[in-house]
Order: C-alpha cells, then sequence, then structure tokens
C-alpha cells in the first residue's frame, strides 16, 4: 500500500507536467497572435509600434505567474515523494509483565515507549517532574528487574528499554 503522502506527491506531479504542457501551447499561441498583430501595425503606415495590441497586453505576466504557480506544485510533488526523515520504525519490545511495576516505574517506562525505547536521564526527569535522586532509584529499580539499561553519554545517562 502506498502512503497518503506518496499518492498525493504523484498526483502533483501528474498535474504540474499536465499544466506545464498546457501552458507550452498557450505561450506558443500567444506568441504566434503577438507576431500576426506586430506584422499588420507594421504594415499599416498609419500605425506606431506602441500602438500594436501585442505590447500593451499582460498576458505574458499572467503566463509567466501561471509557469511559476505550475513549478511550485511540481516542486511541492516531489517534496511529498522524498522519504520522510522523522519516521523512524517503532522498535519491538519484549514483553513484560507491568502488574510489577508501581506507579513511577509504569511512568517512566511508557515515556521510554513513547521515545521508541531511549531517552536521556535529564530528560525523563524534567518530563516526570522527578528529583535526581528519586529517578535514580526508579532507574536502578528497573535495571535490577532487566526492563532497562543505563549507557553513559558524557555527563549524562541514555536510558534505553531492553
Amino acid at each position: 500500500m502506498i502512503p497518503r503522502s506518496k499518492t498525493a506527491g504523484i498526483a502533483l506531479i501528474a498535474l504540474a507536467i499536465v499544466l506545464l504542457v498546457l501552458l507550452v501551447f498557450v505561450k506558443l499561441d500567444v506568441d504566434e497572435q503577438g507576431q500576426f498583430l506586430c506584422k499588420i501595425v507594421e504594415e499599416n503606415p498609419d500605425l506606431s509600434m506602441e500602438q500594436c495590441p501585442a505590447h500593451g497586453g499582460g498576458t505574458s505576466w499572467l503566463i509567466l505567474v501561471a509557469f511559476g504557480v505550475s513549478f511550485l506544485i511540481l516542486l511541492a510533488g516531489v517534496i511529498l515523494l522524498l522519504p520522510s526523515r522523522q519516521q523512524k520504525p517503532q522498535r519491538e519490545f519484549k514483553d513484560l509483565d507491568l502488574s510489577s511495576l508501581d506507579a513511577e516505574e509504569k511512568m517512566v517506562y511508557q515515556i521510554l515507549r513513547q521515545h521508541n525505547g531511549a531517552k536521556y536521564q535529564s530528560e525523563l526527569m524534567k518530563e516526570t517532574g522527578f528529583s535526581k535522586v528519586k529517578m535514580t532509584r526508579i532507574l536502578d529499580r528497573m535495571t535490577a528487574e532487566g526492563i532497562l539499561d543505563r549507557q553513559r553519554r558524557g555527563m549524562t545517562n541514555l536510558v534505553v528499554l531492553k
């Protein structure tokens, strides 16, 4: 199954290509009409080139804007087709009997699961509101029970579910 963003990207690219082809034909037609009008004005001795209707209209600006919009649609489609860096595959965690955990340990466990099984200890303290001592004791119990590991990263620990 193709993700919705990929489908939308393909649709936008197709739309942009159709618009660009149509705009090329419109531009060629407008240029041909402009040449015809300029030729008529040039052949008429009573008219000057400033009076040529092909030079006074805003059609060329509208076509230029339409090309710009088409290229923006094409760019949006290409961006939707690019792989997303934010979507990390969810890790598989071993099944645990959470009934042996107290409420604080369950809270830490759920936070870690929501963050793909790893989070810095300092971030856990901020998110839970626990003090450093309390967080250390909770993590010590969970490490002893084989639920998680702590890996030293500079001045802090990375807490990782097993």
